[in-house]
């Protein structure tokens, strides 16, 4: 089922790394290294369409892991 949430892009310095999307609602989503580079910069306000996966982990394991489909910026820094 696709979602659609507002929020901030952040860095996490978890292992190796790890991108998460932090919704206006304060809900945190794992954002995966293989998402556009466009969006995977911190700091800057989404709006992003995609699948929470509930077959997928990962080693930061911050949040439940957001497949992105589709992203629109609203404001960077």
């Amino acid at each position: 089922m696709s979602t659609t949430v507002t929020g901030t892009i952040q860095h996490r310095d978890i292992g190796t790394g790890a991108w998460a999307l932090v919704t206006d609602d304060g809900v945190t989503y794992e954002i995966p290294r293989s998402a556009d580079k466009k969006l995977l910069q911190a700091g800057q306000k989404v709006k992003v369409t995609g699948q929470v996966r509930e077959d997928v982990m990962t080693t930061a394991m911050i949040g439940p892991v957001l497949e992105v489909k589709s992203f629109e910026v609203i404001s960077s820094d």
